[in-house]
């Protein structure tokens, strides 16, 4: 049988990934036709992938019809060196953090040109924000965004720099010039405070995390409704949480007081004119 220009000069290997993909965008319970769409696969492709794929264990079947990520697929994701390991670490002072606020308090690492969200913790009262756990954002449009591009190999910078920079609202930054000063401030203070950029009735605040050789490696926020905490007064909670979990992973700048953004006033202090000129976010 002549294979479709969707399978054509993709490898058995390149259509399963397909196929996961998927399921694990659907966000839940998704459907063999919509599966075979977006894995651009016939559906008796698709129908054969996902039959392996249950047998092992990566997907499973549930009432209805539909196939959603596996506990194999889970088990084997929590071995990645930024999930398991790293979110042990961080929990304990993530829930202290979510404590003091009552607030989203999220983990995030940069994965190529964007944020994967690794941990979250949330309230009944807390701002809805557009992440989820697993959940991928653009770097330059949130807060933990901004810590991990801020920080990011310069090659990395120059792609998101020269691409297109989506806009979710009127406070998305997507003038270059802006987010190269943007991104300095960040290094200069350690502290990303992303303003609205993403929805219109939340602020995050965001801080690095480092490990033993004081590499930035994730970044911690809080995100807050508009108008219910200052941004700003929020900062010390979320600096000391992230010097507490650098020094669990071992950092030594955390460990003999941090660095010298770790007491640099935050942007919106040092003259930034107001939210639109510090980091903006809202998913954190």
């Amino acid at each position: 049988m002549r294979r479709s220009e969707s399978e054509a000069g993709r490898s058995l290997a390149g259509r399963t990934l397909d196929v996961l993909a998927a399921v694990a965008d659907g966000g839940g319970s998704v459907t063999l036709g919509n599966i075979a769409r977006r894995a651009r696969l016939p559906p008796s492709t698709a129908h054969r992938i996902i039959g392996e794929l249950v047998g092992w264990g990566a997907l499973e079947r549930v009432e209805g019809g539909g196939y959603q990520v596996g506990l194999r697929l889970w088990e084997m994701a929590s071995h990645a060196p930024w999930g398991l390991p790293l979110r042990e670490v961080a929990l304990p002072v993530m829930e202290d953090l979510y404590e003091a606020t009552h607030e989203n308090v999220q983990l995030a690492v940069r994965e190529d040109l964007e944020v994967v969200y690794i941990e979250r913790l949330t309230g009944r009262g807390a701002v809805p924000v557009l992440t989820r756990v697993g959940g991928r954002f653009a770097l330059h449009a949130t807060g933990v965004g901004l810590v991990l591009l801020a920080h990011a190999p310069s090659s990395v910078q120059t792609q998101v720099l020269t691409g297109p920079l989506q806009r979710w609202t009127d406070y998305t930054i997507t003038d270059v010039s802006q987010l190269r000063a943007v991104l300095a401030d960040v290094r200069r203070t350690g502290v990303a405070v992303s303003d609205r950029q993403v929805t219109e009735d939340a602020v995050s605040v965001a801080c690095p995390l480092r490990d033993a050789e004081d590499n930035v490696i994730a970044a911690l926020s809080v995100v807050v409704t508009v108008g219910r905490h200052d941004p700003i007064a929020v900062v010390p909670a979320v600096r000391t949480a992230a010097r507490a979990i650098s020094r669990a992973l071992g950092s030594r700048a955390a460990a003999t007081g941090g660095t010298r953004a770790d007491t640099a006033a935050p942007p919106r202090a040092r003259g930034l004119t107001g939210p639109r000129s510090a980091s903006h976010d809202v998913a954190s």
